[in-house]
């Protein structure tokens, strides 16, 4: 026994003698979603302590797993920043030394890659525009270290970290040219 268009729901009124098609008592509508949802139409309550609490856990959970990788990652950025800029100056000593067969001395320093050294033994091939436009401070805005002839190899290339002082760990780990590759 459905309800067909046209005709009046049970018990409902109509306002005239004649049915009017689509007239709907109110009180059925509302018996009706009380059946339906009643937990939607009869619920008063929020949410309990214990959901919020178990709330509150899980996003502690996930900023405790998630924050420290985001903030490692700057670092990492920076150390790798710094891996890049010593592999291109290297390339550029490393041309310097092609062209005119020995690298800077530590005394002429990296400038000698940008403009042609006035000390020390003077290049006799040494290009019109230099073979760097400029020496890049390291990530932590710190010069590089460079030492000719080397400890470790014909030069060293080193950027002291975040702390900008020899040694260290962790964010503070120098970055050394014959430890890169």
């Amino acid at each position: 026994m459905g309800m067909h268009l046209g005709e009046p729901a049970r018990g409902s009124q109509t306002h005239s003698a004649t049915h009017e098609p689509f007239s709907v008592d109110t009180y059925s509508v509302g018996s009706l979603m009380s059946r339906v949802y009643p937990r939607v139409l009869g619920s008063t309550s929020g949410f309990t302590l214990i959901e919020i609490m178990v709330v509150i856990i899980i996003l502690g959970i996930l900023v405790g797993l998630i924050v420290p990788r985001i903030m490692e990652k700057p670092e990492r950025a920076r150390r790798v920043k710094a891996q890049l800029q010593i592999e291109s100056i290297s390339a550029a000593l490393k041309e310097y030394k092609l062209d005119n067969g020995d690298y800077p001395t530590t005394e002429q320093g990296l400038q000698a890659l940008v403009e042609k050294p006035a000390i020390g033994k003077i290049p006799k091939k040494y290009p019109e525009k230099g073979y760097l436009p400029k020496i890049p401070k390291d990530p932590w805005e710190n010069e590089y270290i460079y030492i000719s002839p080397g400890e470790h190899g014909d030069f060293d290339l080193i950027s002291y970290g975040a702390d900008g002082e020899e040694g260290g760990e962790g964010k503070n780990v120098d970055v050394q040219s014959w430890e890169i590759g």
